[in-house]
């Protein structure tokens, strides 16, 4: 009983911090409706900042709280800026976009706290009266973890009256539920969005200062905090802030127990490893049973979605047709032109990641069902193969096989939970299933070789060479492509855009929407089981990042920037996306800022995307009067 106290004292502690952080987030999500993928560089840069203070100010009582308020400042002044200047722009454009947007933004804050602060840890210290610890049943407690614990109900009390007690909060809520009366009535709603990213933002970065005494500020923090908010935030639900304090006790209370309990071993994984996957099992339990979390309202699953713009898609004109055709005919020339080792290498990693966008725009563009953990299929499709090859003996041309099977039937299984959802949830739903996959594929030491992963994959003999791999790439990937247009051109295509657009009209006329989505996220997870096996054999090796949440990002990122309304603008968003990429890595040690930087201006100019681009540059300039 002492020591499930004292683990229950932890939790609670641990769950103070993840709430300050959350509580933001849920705060400009219910109002803007964004899903700020930024919200942990802001809280990673009151990190760097308030150590930095405190270093130049000493480590006393005021010294440090002095740091800790500038910093929550400072972080709220970015965040009013990063609203004022990039997102202000883009609340018309379809929600993803926003999205992108902010992962341009996480990359480009990840090079400039390099830049600044560099790649070392930077430790804090805890202020002077609460760097010592309580006896509790014999057992001590940091008197900070108690300070914590404290904090987080008094912050939670505050935020209530905030929204409950005042104008501005009245002003807020009005703004949530109905922003065409308050507009109606003269009120500025630029000004209050952005008081209201600045309030969220500040309270990312209360959270990162005050994390400040119990860690470090790293480069790494920003991603390793925002997968834990988005679980506290959707199993909370989406806008309350008190679900949000009773997700972060129940998740934190769960991690806490695991890491504490190693006693029971599942497929070689014990419960302490579990940890990495207990928060993401908790989320696609609350999801499944209670879709709009513990205390959200279930209409917010019709109001909160993410929704892409409907399409209307026509077969290639002559001239498309053409266009395509010459750019085949010269990627089969490229050997004959240059046979360059290294230029085969990126063509081939361009033609594997178009597909793998392909994949996932079938799923988005003309199903309508939007995923942030598609790289969970490329890394079933990668690991498919390589397990195969290795622990079976099987050749390339029988392990490639392997691959759309475990990636398809990972998306059998996944998506029959997923499109029961919508929206918001069906894509934390994705994201849950798909950590949850990372965290086996992480742990399984004796099967997948843990966090080394597995080497030496090669192709067989005769497709040892630079070229013919290629051509074999190119020729799978060709095919892969057609069939996915086949599909979306065929009757089935047509029944998928139907639900998407009007689901109740196709429930009507005798067209089973559910069962087409499945089907469609079965299919995107086979072809992108595909595109995972031949990634393994082209980079010779798989870890557990080929399906880590950066590489479902990068995904969303290439089909967004191509345009999700076009077959094959994800194509070229692959393409210039893995150039991009590749090219600028090889050029400088922050690549991240300039991917970042073109990124975040391609969504403000072109937020259609580059397929989209021809409509919106016609916007640009007023039409003449007739």
């Amino acid at each position: 009983m002492d020591s499930l106290i004292i683990q229950l004292l932890t939790g609670l502690a641990s769950a103070s911090s993840l709430f300050l952080v959350a509580s933001g987030l849920t705060i400009i999500f219910g109002v803007t409706r964004v899903v700020n993928f930024a919200h942990g560089s802001l809280y990673m840069l009151s990190a760097y900042i308030a150590v930095t203070l405190i270093q130049l100010w000493g480590g006393q009582a005021g010294g440090f709280w002095l740091a800790v308020l500038v910093a929550i400042l400072a972080v709220a002044l970015i965040g009013g800026l990063l609203e004022i200047t990039v997102l202000r722009r883009l609340y018309r454009s379809p929600e993803l976009f926003q999205l992108l947007a902010t992962f341009g933004v996480v990359l480009i804050v990840q090079d400039v706290a390099l830049a600044i602060w560099g790649p070392q840890d930077r430790f804090g210290v805890r202020p002077p009266g609460l760097d010592g610890a309580y006896t509790v049943l014999g057992r001590p407690v940091p008197t900070y973890d108690i300070f914590l614990i404290v904090l987080a109900p008094l912050v939670l009390l505050g935020l209530w009256l905030l929204f409950n007690r005042t104008r501005w909060g009245a002003l807020v809520r009005a703004a949530t539920e109905d922003p065409e009366m308050l507009s109606a009535l003269g009120i500025n709603q630029r000004w209050l969005l952005t008081a209201v990213f600045a309030l969220g933002s500040m309270l990312a970065g209360l959270g990162g200062a005050l994390e400040l005494p119990k860690g470090s500020a790293n480069l790494s923090m920003d991603m390793q905090i925002i997968a834990s908010v988005f679980v506290v935030v959707v199993v909370g639900g989406m806008g309350s802030i008190l679900g949000a304090y009773l997700a972060a006790v129940l998740v934190s209370l769960i991690r806490t127990f695991a890491i504490s309990n190693a006693q029971v071993s599942l497929l070689g994984i014990t419960v302490w490893q579990l940890e990495l996957v207990s928060i993401f099992i908790v989320m696609a339990v609350v999801l499944v049973l209670r879709p709009w979390g513990l205390l959200g309202r279930p209409e917010a699953l019709h109001r909160g979605g993410m929704s892409v713009e409907a399409t209307v898609l026509r077969p290639p004109g002559r001239w498309h047709r053409l266009a395509l055709g010459v750019l085949v005919l010269l990627l089969f020339l490229l050997p004959a032109v240059s046979a360059n080792s290294y230029l085969m290498y990126i063509v081939s990693e361009m033609a594997v990641f178009a597909l793998f966008a392909a994949s996932l725009q079938f799923l988005m563009g003309l199903g309508g069902v939007i995923s942030f953990g598609h790289a969970a299929y490329f890394g079933l499709g990668a690991y498919g193969a390589a397990l195969a090859f290795r622990h079976l003996g099987l050749p390339m041309e029988t392990a490639l096989l392997a691959a759309p099977l475990l990636a398809g039937l990972g998306g059998l299984v996944f998506g029959w939970f997923c499109v029961r959802l919508s929206g918001v949830y069906l894509a934390m739903l994705t994201l849950a299933f798909a950590q949850i996959a990372w965290s086996i594929v992480f742990q399984w030491d004796s099967l997948t070789g843990g966090d080394n992963g597995l080497l030496g994959i090669w192709p067989s003999e005769w497709a040892s060479d630079p070229v013919v791999f290629y051509y074999l790439v190119l020729g799978v990937v060709l095919v892969c492509l057609f069939l996915l247009r086949r599909f979306a051109y065929a009757p089935f295509g047509y029944t998928l855009r139907a639900g998407r657009d009007s689901p109740l009209r196709a429930e009507a006329i005798g067209i089973d929407v559910r069962q087409h989505r499945w089907l469609a996220f079965t299919l995107a997870a086979i072809f992108a089981g595909v595109a995972g096996g031949l990634f393994v054999f082209l980079k010779g090796s798989v870890s557990p990042d080929a399906m880590a949440i950066p590489q479902s990002v990068d995904a969303l990122a290439m089909v967004l920037l191509g345009g999700v309304q076009s077959l094959t603008g994800p194509l070229f968003g692959a393409a210039i996306f893995t150039g991009l990429k590749a090219e600028l890595m090889s050029l400088t040690n922050y690549w991240r800022f300039i991917l970042g930087s073109l990124i975040v201006l391609l969504c403000v100019l072109f937020p259609r995307g580059i397929a989209g681009a021809e409509r919106d540059i016609s916007g640009w300039w007023p039409r003449r009067r007739s």
